[in-house]
């Protein structure tokens, strides 16, 4: 396969960028654009829904090179500009500027576009949070704000319903599942992060939806939920999770099902390859996955520049997330959640400091830790390795534990 020498790449945030340096890092000289919606230069996510909002951090910090950084890229930027349309037969990207870019490679790290509700989000105080812009405007309406419903208990939701409540709002967390991303941290960490947040102050009210959002001279004033409650309310934030960014892929002949589907090197057709949120790949342990994590989009970014310049190499992981809320953080290697079993291995939960693994089919698939992280590196180990589930080590005896918990090791 011949190396291409006109790339672009379409997305400037962390996967788009990282591929643009990886490229020139090994070795491709020629033509490189990149091609990003936002008119900022390139800036880091996680920090929006915390140092962000908390008013710790200056805008500014968020951003993921310094001038002199992009200038030796030798790239030609296109901030402010979005992709429309791609025609892969004709390996031509439209703009909404009118403007067509010819390409030999693309690289393809768009992310994704928050989900909203059916209706309200018209209304003054209805609040989204994916942009630099958003989290800014966020954090002026909470610095005015009394009342506060988070609706989705995710990772943003949960992170921003903890900032609220140590800026001293009255919290509300709406969420249709038993308990706060339980999905990813299986029931028995996910109960434990409920009491986190409920110790806080937060109201939590799971396992309820939300049929409508209410509100007087265009600003919001509640959140009406199934069952006929009422909460009321001067600020919500819809945190109901997000859709890969691929509307402009539209009779491109890419598979866009969820997210760009790519084989197991990050390639969706001939020449165009996918990175970050917005890529769902086919890894060799785990099966397919689309991760909307931080440390996946520039890893990815990185493999999937490779896989453009002939690279032959899987791009198989171990997917890693993060989460700090109030003074806990939360480490996780591998997958979790689901119907994996799961058992304490070090520290105790009710001391705050606590370790698990996550296993399925005989082997550890996944874990994590809560405030402590030395014990992350450890039990990565178990996971890259697929340690067999009798040979990890041995769930931790602990006087607290409830007949109920023990069961569920």
């Amino acid at each position: 396969m011949s190396r291409p020498s006109r790339i672009v790449v379409v997305g400037a945030s962390a996967a788009g960028l990282t591929a643009a340096e990886a490229l020139r890092r090994d070795g491709f000289t020629g033509s490189l654009t990149l091609v990003g919606a936002e008119r900022r230069e390139p800036y880091d996510r996680p920090p929006l829904s915390k140092q962000i909002l908390l008013g710790r951090w200056a805008p500014d910090r968020v951003t993921l090179r310094r001038h002199e950084g992009r200038v030796a890229l030798g790239a030609d930027w296109r901030l402010g500009v979005a992709a429309t349309a791609l025609d892969t037969g004709a390996r031509e990207l439209a703009l909404s500027d009118g403007g067509v870019l010819p390409y030999d490679g693309l690289v393809i790290a768009t992310g994704v576009v928050p989900r909203r509700l059916p209706s309200g989000h018209e209304l003054g105080g209805v609040h989204v949070l994916r942009t630099l812009d958003d989290a800014l405007a966020l954090r002026e309406g909470l610095r005015a704000a009394r009342s506060v419903v988070v609706v989705g208990a995710g990772f943003l939701g949960t992170e921003v319903a903890a900032v609220a409540r140590r800026l001293g709002l009255d919290v509300t967390l709406v969420d249709p599942l038993p308990a706060p991303l339980i999905d990813r941290l299986g029931d028995r960490v996910a109960r434990l992060l409920a009491g986190l947040h409920a110790g806080h102050g937060v109201r939590l009210r799971p396992g309820t939806r939300v049929t409508g959002l209410t509100g007087h001279d265009g600003q919001v004033t509640g959140v009406d939920l199934d069952g006929g409650a009422h909460v009321p309310a001067d600020l919500v934030l819809v945190a109901v999770g997000s859709a890969p960014a691929t509307g402009w892929l539209t009779g491109s002949g890419l598979d866009v099902e969820d997210g760009v589907k790519c084989d197991h090197r990050c390639r969706a057709a001939p020449g165009v390859v996918a990175a970050g949120d917005v890529a769902s790949w086919w890894h060799p342990r785990f099966g397919r996955l689309r991760l909307e994590h931080r440390l996946n989009a520039t890893e990815q970014g990185t493999a999937a520049a490779r896989t453009l310049l002939g690279g032959e190499t899987p791009f198989a992981p171990v997917p890693y997330f993060w989460t700090d809320q109030y003074d806990v953080k939360i480490q996780v290697h591998g997958v979790t959640g689901g119907d994996a079993r799961f058992r304490v291995v070090a520290g105790d939960p009710a001391t705050g400091r606590f370790a698990g693994l996550y296993g399925r089919d005989g082997h550890v698939i996944g874990a994590m830790t809560w405030n402590l992280p030395r014990q992350a590196r450890e039990l990565r180990r178990h996971v890259a390795e697929r340690t067999p589930w009798r040979q990890a080590p041995a769930a931790r005896a602990h006087s607290r534990t409830s007949p109920a918990q023990a069961q569920n090791r």
